[in-house]
């Protein structure tokens, strides 16, 4: 005998790369589906909280991660503001712990408003 059955069976299969490629393509298939489901949605929703956030101005009304309801009173800089959560009661507050804008105010005749970037 000649030829062995290993390679007998060897010499049948079409071709390796093939086959490599055909084994990646479940893999691929699903991580695209992971972006389209979960990634890019969650991209949306951090880019309209950023826009939020750059947005604010004294008189809105917000509600805070911790569920706390208050007043801008004053924003301080680009990382805090300061909310009144009750009659003179002031808190400092990060920008970022700030979760919705419950209704907002008219911007002063006298205030520009500034552009968002993109």
């Amino acid at each position: 005998m000649l030829v062995s059955p290993a390679f007998a069976q060897a010499a049948g299969t079409a071709g390796g790369i093939a086959g490599g490629i055909e084994s990646f393509l479940p893999l691929v298939l699903i991580f695209v589906v992971f972006y389209f489901l979960m990634i890019r949605p969650q991209q949306k929703k951090m880019k309209a909280h950023k826009e939020m956030m750059t947005q604010l101005r004294r008189g809105d009304r917000v509600l805070t991660s911790g569920g706390i309801i208050g007043t801008i009173n004053k924003v301080v800089d680009d990382k805090e503001v300061v909310v009144e959560i009750a009659e003179g009661v002031r808190v400092r507050v990060l920008r970022g712990t700030i979760q919705d804008i419950i209704s907002k105010t008219e911007p002063v005749a006298g205030e520009v408003e500034k552009p968002a970037d993109k």
